[in-house]
């Protein structure tokens, strides 16, 4: 008679097979856990509640959980009490709402990702150069909102396609400066750059690429695995531009299909099914324990094999508010 032990090991090995290419880097990136901590160490030092304006991050697990601790997220300052702390989101805010915080003499935390910060001062130096600004971006992304508001109506121009790119028109062409969003496709962006570098050769680019190292490093470790993968999942929320760049980017670099997914609780089971080897990685507001829950439902059903794929290790960490030093 066989061992319970000896069972399971048979009964292991006659389920089908499936093999895991997990994405490296992948998940939280510095500026996320920057502006996670913000709030957490908020929490700490002012007791709750402390106020958010805006979700820190795009993603509810988290969010969730920054609420359990006694986060109230608002999507406008009216909703804040003058007398409790108020945190601003990772994406940044326009420069209204400082503004506004300071005259009702309120205690305020920016968790703008310093990466957002920079591209924020680079506008603002334009404008002081006296050049017309054109803004990569996706209309209506709180990080655009922001980007928008560091300076008057009507200084930075949204560009959001390329055929955007190809029919804005200007006065002044020799006159031009150019920022982007943090979270695009590298690819995608590339292209939109290269019509505006044809047209009006003498554009202004940024210093140094505005799209964040972290956004970077997660596409190009999915193009690292796509051509090899029947299907990759990404973990992500609907909201997250970095996110749903990573599902595109999976497609555009071989991947048979790809799909965003909030959690192993909504995984397909069908196509996963039909999948032979599954690409895994995450986007950069996702936590890592949301890639383990993926890996123990598929090793539940499955006898899964995974390799690990690593395009770069990352070493970047971004520095807390002076405020939040001692909590």
């Amino acid at each position: 008679m066989s061992t319970q032990l000896g069972d399971n090991v048979i009964e292991a090995d006659m389920r089908k097979r499936k093999s895991v290419l997990l994405a490296a880097p992948r998940g939280f990136c510095a500026g996320v856990d920057r502006a996670i901590q913000i709030v957490e160490r908020s929490i700490e030092k002012y007791g709750a509640p402390v106020y958010v304006r805006h979700e820190i991050v795009h993603n509810r697990h988290v969010v969730e959980s920054l609420e359990a601790l006694g986060a109230i997220f608002v999507e406008d300052l009216s909703e804040c009490p003058d007398d409790r702390p108020v945190v601003f989101s990772a994406h940044g805010v326009p420069k209204s709402v400082p503004k506004a915080a300071i005259a009702r003499n309120m205690t305020f935390l920016d968790a703008t990702c310093p990466l957002v910060s920079k591209v924020h001062v680079e506008a603002e130096k334009h404008a002081r150069d006296g050049r017309h600004i054109l803004l990569i971006g996706h209309a209506g992304h709180p990080e655009v909102v922001g980007t928008l508001g560091q300076l008057p109506a009507g200084q930075i121009i949204l560009i959001e396609t390329i055929e955007d790119a190809e029919n804005y028109q200007t006065e002044t062409p020799e006159n031009l400066a150019l920022v982007t969003q943090t979270t695009l496709s590298v690819d995608d962006t590339k292209d939109v750059i290269a019509v505006l570098q044809r047209r009006f050769p003498s554009i202004a680019l940024p210093y140094k690429e505005d799209i964040c190292y972290a956004t970077t490093n997660r596409q190009a470790a999915v193009k690292a695995i796509a051509e090899r993968c029947d299907l990759f999942l990404i973990i992500g929320s609907t909201a997250s531009s970095n996110s749903k760049r990573l599902v595109e980017v999976a497609l555009k670099a071989g991947a048979q299909d790809a799909v965003l997914i909030a959690s192993d609780k909504v995984i397909d089971w069908e196509a996963i099914d039909k999948a032979d080897i599954i690409g895994l990685s995450a986007g950069a507001s996702a936590p890592e324990y949301l890639t383990d829950g993926v890996m123990a439902a598929l090793r539940s059903r499955y006898n899964v094999t995974c390799e690990e794929v690593e395009v770069i290790k990352e070493k970047v960490i971004f520095r807390l508010p002076r405020q939040l030093m001692s909590a």
